[in-house]
This record gives structure tokens, sequence and C-alpha cells, in this order.
């Protein structure tokens, strides 16, 4: 038994990439995967068995196949029965690659998943660990807002009722993307990058004091709402305080930690007049400047302190 808090079925595997089934044994689409890499069976077809790992996706491309086919079918048969009886979770021919007879009659007897893709291998590889990155990652759920606003992924944290589900409404009207409201997931799919989206059973849907659970995807349409975004952005919202200090050249950057990854945040105050959706807007487009190699206040602060050294020069 392993582990492994997530997994995906090799059936989930087929359908996300159209695989083809050349043998799939009884219930061996419910087999699962808990890791997110996968293998090139060079060694191991070669009878090196040392630090094989049979759980990882086994990916058979022209260079294995090549390999195979200038052995002798004795040969091709002893591989591929040791090869199956090491119980890879599956194993995936690319380029539209012939599978070997002596491969689908080890399956048979090992039980072992082959299946099939006409993309070439370096694709392919790529496109399965990006999908194993995303489906097996750590993930936490936060209570927030999450919305897509010009690129930038906004996580909209604060205390209930301060306005958070308000904003992404105007927001969402004013042409920007409503990922999640209420719970947003978080996976941390690489050591540098978050992404989030909203659990399914709330998928698409805002709940507004007053007026009850708004379906934004019927009411603002298809382009109003997006399955997924990194996080680039935290945006604490809390009910303006007087006497308390805000930051209003922006010179010192926050950073809101989550799953052990620091994320650029800013504190904005909310009382009646002020506009949250205008403010959100520049916080985004502020921050792809900062990522962009601009920082309006340094440059600010630069031009001031010119000014006081010319002053001083006269």
């Amino acid at each position: 038994m392993n582990n492994y808090e997530y997994s995906v079925t090799i059936n989930q595997i087929i359908k996300e990439f159209s695989l083809e089934q050349i043998y799939l044994p009884e219930n061996g689409g419910e087999d699962i995967i808990y890791k997110n890499e996968v293998n090139r069976p060079g060694l191991p077809l070669a009878g090196f068995f040392e630090k094989f790992e049979h759980e990882r996706p086994q990916i058979i491309g022209m260079a294995e196949h090549e390999y195979a086919l200038r052995m002798t079918d004795e040969q091709r048969r002893e591989a591929f029965e040791k090869f199956c009886q090491a119980k890879p979770v599956c194993v995936i021919f690319t380029s539209s690659l012939e599978v070997f007879p002596e491969a689908i009659e080890a399956a048979k007897k090992y039980s072992c998943p082959i299946l099939r893709t006409s993309d070439r291998s370096s694709a392919f590889t790529a496109a399965l660990i990006a999908y194993l990155n995303v489906q097996l990652a750590p993930r936490i759920t936060r209570h927030g807002v999450f919305v897509e606003v010009y690129g930038e992924g906004i996580l909209i944290l604060g205390d209930s009722g301060v306005g958070k589900s308000e904003t992404a409404i105007e927001l969402v009207k004013r042409g920007h993307r409503l990922i999640a409201d209420d719970a947003v997931e978080i996976k941390k799919v690489s050591a540098k990058t978050l992404v989030g989206s909203a659990p399914e059973i709330i998928r698409h849907y805002v709940e507004l004091r007053g007026i009850g659970i708004v379906d934004v995807r019927r009411i603002f349409g298809m382009g109003a709402v997006k399955e997924t975004e990194k996080v680039d952005l935290v945006i604490n919202l809390e009910p303006w305080q007087e006497g308390k200090f805000y930051e209003r050249l922006g010179m010192d950057t926050e950073h809101t930690e989550i799953m052990g990854i620091q994320i650029p945040s800013i504190t904005v105050p909310v009382r009646p007049g002020r506009n949250l959706a205008i403010i959100l807007e520049i916080a985004a487009m502020n921050n792809r400047q900062k990522k962009m190699g601009y920082n309006t206040a340094i440059e600010f602060n630069k031009k001031l302190m010119g000014m006081q050294d010319n002053d001083l020069d006269r």
C-alpha cells in the first residue's frame, strides 16, 4: 500500500490522451498511478532491473522499439517476459509503433496494460508528466475567491461578509473571469507554482447575500469563467481601521506563504465609496509590471531622490 494521498487511474489517462487500448486486463483500467514520473525502459529490456520503478508508466519510443526489433524472436520473448513479470503499472507505445506479439503475449500472462498513442515520445512524455503533476499535486483548500484579471490569478482573502463575492461579480461584469468562490482548491504543481481551481460541486457558482446562489456561467456566458489559473497575487480585504498604517507608496513588497511558496500580497482596506473592482484591476496590472521588471514605487523614489540631489547641488 502506498502512502500517497492522490492518484489517477489508467482509465483517466486513457480518456485524457485518447490512448488506444492494445491490451487492458479485466478491471485493469482501475489500476492507479500515484507517481508523477515516467520511465523509458531501455535498460529493463536489456535485462537490468536494479532500481526499476514499476509504479511509473513505461514509455516505449523509437529507440526502445528499434532495440527490441533487432533481437531474435526468442530474445524478444524473453525480454518482454521478464519486463512484464516486473509488473509495470502500464506500458505505452508512442508514434503508433507496432506492438510486438511477444509483448502482448507477456502482457496477457502477467496482466500488464499495453496502450498506444500516435504522439511522439518527447511530446507525449512532457504532456503526461504535466498532467500527472497537476492531478497528483499536494493541495489545500482556502476560504476565499479566485479570479483572473488581465491574465493574473488573484486570490482574494478576507473575513466573511467583507465583500469578496460582490467584488468578483463586479470584475466579471468588467470582462474578467471567475475561477472559484467561497472555497479555492490550491495545488502545488512545482517548487515555484501554485494553481487554483474550484471544487467541482461549486464550480461557476457565486453566493451573494440577499440574492442567493448565482450561476455565473449561465448569466454572463462561458467567457466569464475559467477552470484553473496560476496564483500570482494574494489580496487581503479588511474593514478600514482608523489609525492603522496602510502602504501608500508600495516600496515594501509583502508576501503570503502558501504551501511553502511565497506569493506577493497586498492588504486593501474596505470602506463605503471605494471601488474594489478598479483597485484590483490596478493591482493586477501593477503586479504584472513588477514581474516584467518595472516597479513604479522604486522608479518614483529614484526621481524623488534625483530632485533632492539637484536641489542640494544648487
